[in-house]
């Protein structure tokens, strides 16, 4: 063999080195870049799909309050507000009623309020974690009593469920949710149901619908 022929076959040698090791090179940071899939979601039982009901409840009297009463005098109120999703789009009013005053010394409003909720549509932003997302419904009464904090030197504690039968002075089969809850969404249905809530600072337990539930804010 030539010594052309030798140049030529070591160029040719080198050359398959090279493009191997820039094959392996691009299988590694394809592989790098990849990564481990994220694990799915469990799957949400009749228990977290409550949960998340309420999750989706409390942030609409959340928000009522905050647009309809929060922003206006203290005493005696009664405004109906529309529904209206993270998004901007609205379904639904929410007409709320009572009474709300502030407690200076402790930083919180006392509160004795009615929701009637009449078809009202409320989606969550989307969020990553899967119990964070809801789009519902609500329609009927539910009344909420007690404390809300409004400085950190006092702790929301609220009595929250539906209006109350004059004879039995239990919660009366008046609160209908209906929608998705979960991601990936589930579809979720409660009709009739009565509700009956406490919320201590963060932690809202009770029950729904016959059924014990709860959830963390």
């Amino acid at each position: 063999m030539s010594s052309k022929q030798n140049r030529t076959t070591a160029l040719g040698a080198g050359w398959l080195r090279s493009r191997g090791w820039l094959m392996c090179s691009l299988f590694a940071v394809v592989g790098c870049g990849a990564g481990p899939r994220p694990a799915p979601a469990p799957p949400c039982d009749q228990s977290c799909q409550d949960g998340v009901a309420l999750l989706g409840l409390r942030t609409a009297l959340k928000l009522a309050y905050n647009f309809e009463v929060s922003t206006k005098p203290v005493g005696a109120q009664d405004g109906t507000a529309p529904c209206v999703s993270f998004d901007g789009s609205q379904g639904g009013t929410v007409h709320v009623f009572g009474d709300a005053t502030v407690n200076a010394v402790q930083g919180a409003s006392i509160v004795s309020l009615s929701y009637d909720f009449k078809n009202c549509l409320y989606s969550a932003p989307p969020d990553p974690t899967a119990d964070q997302n809801f789009s519902l419904t609500i329609t009927g009464l539910v009344t909420e009593t007690g404390t809300i904090s409004v400085q950190p030197t006092a702790t929301t504690a609220l009595s929250i469920q539906t209006v109350l039968d004059d004879s039995t002075m239990l919660p009366t089969d008046s609160l209908s949710i209906s929608g998705t809850v979960y991601d990936p969404p589930v579809d979720y249905a409660a009709s009739s149901c009565a509700l009956s809530v406490i919320q201590d600072g963060n932690a809202l337990s009770g029950a729904f619908c016959g059924r014990s539930a709860g959830t963390s804010l």
